[in-house]
């Protein structure tokens, strides 16, 4: 059971995948992690996702994070499970494995492989149709570059009008925010989360384009609830502010980093041991992980000190 109501508003930022530094698990480190993440002021939480390296874990990884990380949360705040692949069955069974675990919802990319294995849209509406009759939580559509899979506000809506758990949809495309307005238009009612993404760096934009959620990297909730608090309590001048004030660090995590952001701020925090990505990915460079230290500390990111 989870402690939030739907629909899921507010900002559920990606969990890194902790590894010690000979690339195995670090569920210690993990869990550490998740208690950073909830008590900076995550309204929920997303695992393994891209930005958790979900790409290099085998099938039993996985099942050992979501595992351990639904059990450690305990219900304290939802949590979005990735069960994005190519199968329609491995991805209907994932997710009905994250339903059993405590899920609070899934998240999945259209099925796509490589550059050039794409799925029309009538075999996309086939696939989260039969991913949605085997699971009851709500279903989030990740519409995001990777995917090389054009989805357009047309056929997000009808996807949200005639498959019954499709109603999340995390925009992170070119020009987000217009295209969260014509799917609003579009689907009504049926849109119950529209929700930004890429680090938030279209946030401002996207908020003002009827976006309720933000899906952004792990290692500042604490900066983006300072946008999202004001914004929903109708003082957009404040969250004009604070979003100026942040916007360097989300910058620099969406140019520079990557998904290698939260793990160096939470190793330099001394929150985890390790903030080595797992082969063949490898560390960022010296001085780009300074930078990102420094414009963290600028801003006095509560994950420098709250493991002091």
């Amino acid at each position: 059971m989870t402690t939030a109501a739907r629909p899921y508003r507010g900002v559920f930022p990606v969990s890194p995948t902790i590894f010690h530094n000979d690339g195995t698990l670090d569920l210690e480190g993990q869990r550490r992690a998740i208690d950073f993440m909830i008590e900076a002021g995550s309204n929920g939480l997303c695992i393994l996702a891209n930005f958790s390296e979900q790409f290099v874990l085998t099938d039993a990884e996985r099942d050992e994070v979501m595992t351990a990380v639904l059990k450690h949360v305990a219900g304290r705040v939802p949590v979005i499970v990735t069960t994005t692949h190519f199968a329609t069955h491995i991805c209907a069974e994932r997710s009905r494995r994250a339903q059993d675990l405590g899920a609070a919802m899934v998240m999945i990319m259209p099925p796509y492989h490589g550059a050039t294995i794409r799925v029309t849209e009538a075999g996309i509406e086939r696939f989260f149709q039969s991913v949605s009759d085997a699971i009851s939580i709500p279903i989030m559509i990740q519409d995001a570059p990777v995917s090389g899979t054009a989805l357009s506000p047309a056929f997000l809506a009808r996807l949200a009008r005639e498959v019954e758990n499709v109603s999340y949809f995390k925009i992170e495309t070119v020009q987000a925010a217009a295209k969260l307005r014509t799917l609003l238009e579009l689907g009504g009612d049926a849109i119950e989360g529209p929700w930004d993404g890429e680090e938030a760096i279209t946030l401002l934009a996207d908020l003002d384009a009827g976006a309720t959620g933000a899906m952004t990297g792990g290692g500042y909730p604490d900066g983006i609830r300072q946008i999202l608090d004001p914004y929903f309590a109708g003082d957009r001048r404040a969250a004009m502010a604070a979003y100026e004030r942040w916007l360097p660090l989300i910058n620099y995590e969406n140019r520079q980093t990557g998904l290698a952001a939260a793990k160096i701020l939470m190793k330099e925090g001394g929150i985890i041991r390790s903030d080595a990505l797992r082969a063949p990915l490898g560390p960022v460079h010296p001085a780009t992980r300074a930078g990102l230290i420094e414009l963290a500390r600028e801003r006095d990111a509560l994950v420098l000190r709250w493991s002091r």
